[in-house]
């Protein structure tokens, strides 16, 4: 069975800046896939690395002529690009199988089935043990009924096979399998935290989140569980990122880090194999976890973190606990942001609007909330319908959504009118929300002069992008 894993060609995203990440998914269905079926031929296809467009992507598949293909398609604004990767495929290599998968296409299992002849397989919910049965099964030409996770077109109807339970032990995932994308470790950068010349690779420590945010499909896909790999595990993983690819900017994987022993246990682990001093990390932490375990902050800057994002979202308590975030309130916001400044650990500050109570008070409010809080960055992002989440049964349910193209579900269009805003107010709000932020003179002076080098670097990386002028674009 020759299996071909594509990273399709794509536009980056601009509001984190021009990036080219490794493509860390289908790295982790590599690795398993090549653990559980040693005899499967195994190629992964970087586009973005590789600097293919459609054209030379053909090329690649024609040239391989695989019996399987499998693109990558986690983010609901990447779906069509996944969508034609199927396509392509079945123009070069007719007869080979395709198969997706990820939160977005879990979702919308049918719908994809149904409207997408191109797509043979989708892989529902956690994928590497579903993904390595599906192969053995289509090898061996034996019955799909009992592969666990899978949806598939049978007939005239489409079946959805029992779902899968998830790994129990994270631990015994093998490595994710970077040797295929090994030539290209050194084209794997992000301008905005670290730029050319730090490769940059990813780490997952833990899978799942145990919170259930309206707005989040994360806690759905992972049938709200929190699943972590040991301390050793993961420092191994950066060790060996660090030792035989040259990584020095990592980035967690993680949909909420969390804080506390098992986060001192990796950041000793790194000191002691004398990485902190080496390497930089970035991720994704709760106003809560900070607050609550304040000295872990030094030790873990110690062990090279100096990038988290913390999501603030906004400072009504109504509309926090209509997106049931609790523990997010405005005085532990408050603190966050001071004891990551207090740690030297640069502070990216998410706010929502679009709120279907929204207008163009409570947007203001918003924009005064960010200011006051005084992130490093802010981030601001419309609130977004994805498939999976309450926000989008909701919003399908109700009639709110105006905007079927998912390439616009990347929390810089707006999908959704509110009560008071149309689509097109909702725009222009945020605009006005970066406009308010980034606009600010004496912000920008502080920050192109901080004596922290990450402040500095990040503001006269800002400086030469079009940001603004991007999201003016999408006004209608």
């Amino acid at each position: 069975m020759r299996v071909m894993f594509v990273e399709p060609p794509k536009d980056f995203w601009f509001i984190m800046g021009e990036y080219v990440p490794p493509p860390f998914g289908l790295l982790c269905l590599a690795g398993y896939l090549e653990d559980a079926c040693p005899g499967a031929e195994v190629e992964v296809v970087d586009s973005q690395a590789e600097g293919l467009d459609w054209e030379g992507l053909e090329r690649r598949v024609e040239e391989y002529a695989p019996d399987l293909v499998a693109p990558s398609g986690m983010a609901t604004a990447n779906a069509y690009y996944a969508a034609r990767v199927a396509d392509l495929a079945k123009k070069v290599a007719p007869d080979s199988w395709t198969v997706l998968g990820g939160q977005h296409f879990t979702a919308l299992s049918e719908e994809t089935l149904a409207g997408y002849r191109s797509v043979d397989y989708v892989v529902r919910g956690e994928g590497e043990a579903t993904f390595a049965e599906l192969v053995r099964a289509l090898d061996s030409r034996g019955d799909l009924g009992d592969v666990a996770g899978v949806s598939y077109r049978c007939g005239g109807s489409i079946l959805h096979n029992r779902d899968r339970g998830l790994i129990c032990d994270l631990d015994t995932l093998p490595y994710p399998a970077y040797d295929h994308v090994a030539p290209h470790m050194k084209d794997y950068y992000f301008s905005l935290m670290g730029g050319e010349g730090k490769p940059f690779a990813i780490v997952e420590g833990s899978r799942g989140c145990r919170h259930d945010c309206g707005y989040c499909s994360q806690w759905r896909f992972w049938s709200r569980s929190h699943r972590a790999k040991s301390p050793e595990r993961v420092v191994d993983e950066f060790d060996r990122l660090y030792t035989e690819y040259g990584s020095r900017y990592f980035w967690f994987s993680d949909d909420n880090f969390g804080m506390g022993p098992r986060t001192e246990a990796i950041c000793d682990g790194l000191m002691e194999r004398g990485l902190g001093d080496e390497i930089e990390w970035f991720c994704q932490v709760r106003v809560d976890d900070v607050v609550e375990h304040p000295d872990v902050l030094s030790k873990m800057r110690r062990a090279g973190a100096t990038w988290m994002l913390v999501g603030f979202d906004n400072p009504s308590a109504q509309i926090l606990d209509s997106y049931r975030r609790s523990g997010v309130t405005e005085p532990r916001s408050r603190r966050a942001v001071e004891l990551l400044r207090e740690n030297s650990i640069f502070s990216q500050g998410t706010f929502i609007i679009g709120h279907r109570t929204d207008r163009r008070e409570s947007v203001e409010s918003v924009r005064r909330y960010a200011d006051e809080l005084d992130p490093d960055i802010a981030s601001f992002f419309v609130l977004t319908p994805f498939p999976g989440t309450d926000v989008y049964e909701e919003a399908l349910r109700s009639g709110w959504i105006e905007d079927y193209n998912w390439a616009h579900y990347d929390m810089v269009h707006a999908i959704m009118p509110t009560e008071h805003l149309t689509r097109v107010e909702v725009q222009q709000e945020l605009y006005d929300c970066y406009e308010s932020f980034f606009g600010s003179w004496p912000r920008r002076y502080r920050g192109i002069t901080s004596g922290n080098p990450i402040i500095r670097r990040t503001y006269g990386y800002l400086a030469k992008q079009a940001l603004l002028m991007s999201l003016k674009s999408l006004i209608g």
